[in-house]
């Protein structure tokens, strides 16, 4: 795996391949951080391994060569997000990507209440993917059909926290950090939070910290593509 502390990320360039840990940026599309890899290097053949949406930031996986079979090995991995949630507010996305559609009263709602009702959401569950969503739906991505006012049956599925800790209450923002499973929309978690509490919440920051063992506290910027194969090139000549 290569991280900013690598001495020698040029396995990313050969055809065997290689692995590298990013912070995507806020504001960049997952698939733009591919995009901009093999514009500003020598990589033909590359990948990422789960999704990060445009509005968050944080820890993705790229693989390049013939290390992109390896992506699903990544995906597999447990998570870990922190993130914020605003309650007495919802949106159709579930995030801040869509206007606020509906208001409730939060004032009833108590810290013990916010606590206990993270302690409510770990172990396995069911989950219901959000329309605002990149799963593919008879040859459609949900949120084509979100952005076009339609909604469609999704089938829910078994998901798991491991664990959901309060991190800060300032209401009506309430901060945590979540360990989960491979296949966890944070945005719903956050829906479904604000639900139980009976006021509503949607998600208005998201950063995944860690896949598996691996941290983004290791991870290159973006910006950092063009100083790596500069260095490439220079250490071949």
């Amino acid at each position: 795996m290569i991280t900013k502390n690598s001495p020698d990320p040029g396995s990313l360039f050969e055809p065997s391949g290689g692995s590298l840990l990013v912070d995507k940026p806020l504001g960049w599309s997952s698939f733009k951080v591919i995009y901009y890899l093999r514009k500003n290097t020598p990589i033909i053949k590359a990948g990422h391994a789960g999704t990060l949406d445009p509005l968050a930031t944080g820890l993705l996986i790229v693989c390049s060569g013939k290390k992109t079979k390896e992506i699903s090995s990544y995906q597999d991995l447990s998570k870990e997000y922190t993130g914020s949630f605003r309650l007495g507010e919802r949106t159709a996305s579930m995030d801040a990507e869509t206007p606020v559609i509906e208001l409730r009263s939060f004032e009833h709602i108590t810290e013990s209440m916010v606590l206990d009702t993270s302690i409510s959401f770990c172990g396995e569950q069911l989950q219901t993917a959000p329309m605002y969503s990149a799963v593919n739906f008879k040859g459609k991505k949900l949120y084509e059909l979100a952005r076009k006012g339609k909604v469609v049956h999704r089938e829910p599925r078994q998901i798991t926290i491991h664990s959901f800790d309060i991190t800060e209450i300032n209401f009506p923002l309430i901060s945590f950090k979540v360990r989960c499973s491979k296949g966890v929309y944070i945005r719903s978690l956050a829906n479904d939070f604000g639900e139980k509490l009976g006021c509503g919440a949607y998600l208005t920051e998201l950063r995944r910290t860690k896949i598996g063992t691996f941290s983004v506290d290791d991870a290159i910027v973006p910006e950092d593509f063009k100083n790596m194969s500069n260095n490439i090139a220079i250490s071949h000549n």
